[in-house]
Formats: C-alpha cells, structure tokens, sequence
C-alpha cells in the first residue's frame, strides 16, 4: 500500500517521527499581592506531535503553530503563577492539544531555579544554586505521563563508605579502601503512575520536597560498600513512601578524592587531606522500580542520560 508520503515523494522515504516547538523559554514569575514577594524562576520547552507531514513535505505551514506562539502562550500562562513545574506544563498540555486539532501529543519539559530570601527580607533573594528541580509531560492518545527529578544535588559523605572485593587484573591501581570520601551529584527522575497523575490527585511540590529529602537520608543513612548499593537504598526509600511513583532512574558520578601523600614533606596524612578530581569519573546509572512494572514507557524516549 502506498503511503501519501511516498506517493508525494515517488519513493520509498518516508516521514518518520517528528516534533517542533520552542526550546528553553525562560520566564521569571514575580508574584506582588502582598508586600512579600515570591519568584518562580523557570526554563520551558515546548515540542508538539501531530499532523505536520504536508509542512516536511511540501512546505505547506497551514498546520504549523509557530514556535514563536509556543514562546508567547508560556509566558502568558505565567501571568497566573507556576504553581508547581508539572502542573504549568499540565496546563501548556491540555491548551495545545485542545486548541489545535490536528495536535494530538507531544512534550513539555521545564527545570526550575531556586531563590532563597536574603535575611527573610520581603523583596531581596539570591540564587540557591544547590540543586535544579525538573519536570517533564508526555502527551500521546489523550494520556498524560510525567516525569519529575532533580539534578546537581551535590552531596558528600566524609566516613561510612568503603570499596573493597573487586576483582583485580594487570591493569589494576585502585587500592582497596575501607574509610573514603563518598561524594555525587545526583540526577534522579521519577515517574508518576499514569491513574493517578489522571485522576489529578498529585501534589507535586510536597512529593518533590519529600524525594529530596529520601534521597538525602538515603544517601546519608546507608553505610557504604558501594556507590551501587546507596542508589539502590536511596531508590528503594523514594518508593517505599510513595505509591503514586512507578520507577526511579539515578545517574550518579563517583566524584573521587584522591588522598595526597605529604610524605615528602615529612608529614603524615591520617585521612584528612584529599585531592578532589572532577575528571575522569565513574558513571553509576540504575533504573528502581516495582516488581512487575514494564521496563520501558514512551516518556523516557526524549529523556538522555538514563540508562
């Protein structure tokens, strides 16, 4: 059966999938009701899925919606507030597919920036740069998936990490250490069961804030023999407390320390003084997740650096 690409082409080549919109808008919400001042600080991409074969292949932008329109509808649904990141791109969601018909999904993402009050004062902030909140909305046949996460969460951990028992060849330097500096930068997304994230019951931001803290105490608490074995214990906690996420998926390097020799200087160095090297690092990546959940959901497709 000839399809109306080829035949439009006269060839075997056709469209696969596709998808356009405006990347990263940022958009600072200042709230002023009161005198007390609130800022949300957000970074928006917009991508739609649907009919937009005749734009490939003919040039035809009848069903083009502008990226430039994508850009302005942001911002004007900022005029309302954010809310929570998952539930602005609900929002985004549910306009494009409605208003355009021949828009039938498509993918809306933001990373949210947080500003800490300067002395409690009621309008001066400074940029909390510990850590990136992050969301992500798939749109496909009516459903709408989300993703949550957040990413650079520096943390470390001084004693209560050891790495000993792996296999040695030729190649190997790595001494056995039984008392190390464990640190990382945590990536986490985690995504919501799809009944649930339907039925509108979600409170995002109290679920975000309590992840965060999951992870900490997961990191904090375990007691180290591996990099492996914490992201499974942090994982582990995240889903234990909240039934509403399916699976978590971490991306987290091994930022090394490295304990410097000061014997040529005549002193000793009884784990104290470290080098810390940015690169090379180990890369630990893991998928946690509920026995039975299936290994693979269309909202991890436009997601990079998970395994």
């Amino acid at each position: 059966m000839t399809t109306t690409a080829e035949a439009k082409t006269g060839t075997s080549i056709i469209l696969g999938k596709n998808q356009f919109g405006k990347a990263e808008v940022r958009v600072v919400k200042v709230t002023r009701d009161s005198a007390r001042h609130t800022i949300e600080d957000l970074n928006v991409s917009s991508q739609l899925h649907g009919d937009f074969e005749n734009a490939h292949l003919d040039g035809d932008n009848a069903h083009v919606v502008p990226t430039d329109t994508q850009k302005n509808t942001v911002y004007s649904f900022a005029r309302d507030g954010v809310g929570s990141p998952e539930a602005f791109l609900g929002r985004l969601g549910k306009h494009f597919t409605s208003e355009f018909a021949w828009v039938n999904g498509g993918r809306w993402s933001a990373e949210q920036y947080f500003w800490d009050r300067i002395e409690d004062h009621d309008h001066s902030f400074s940029r909390n740069k510990s850590e990136v909140r992050t969301a992500a909305l798939e749109v496909e046949n009516g459903r709408f998936h989300f993703l949550a996460g957040i990413r650079d969460l520096t943390v470390l951990k001084s004693t209560g990490s050891e790495f000993t028992g792996f296999p040695v060849d030729k190649y190997t330097t790595l001494q056995e250490a039984t008392d190390r500096i464990l640190a990382t930068d945590v990536t986490a997304r985690w995504r919501y069961d799809d009944v649930a994230a339907d039925a509108g019951t979600i409170d995002f931001n109290a679920i975000y804030a309590s992840v965060r803290g999951l992870l900490l105490k997961g990191f904090s608490a375990t007691h180290s023999l591996a990099l492996q074995q914490s992201m499974f214990e942090m994982g582990k906690l995240v889903l234990e407390a909240h039934p509403e996420i399916q699976e978590i998926r971490m991306s987290l390097p091994n930022k090394h320390h490295f304990l410097v020799d000061l014997s040529p200087f005549g002193q000793e160095n009884p784990n104290e003084v470290f080098f810390a090297a940015d690169r090379p690092y180990g890369l630990i990546e893991a998928t946690i997740t509920r026995e039975g959940v299936p290994a693979t959901h269309s909202v991890w497709e436009n997601t990079p650096g998970f395994c």
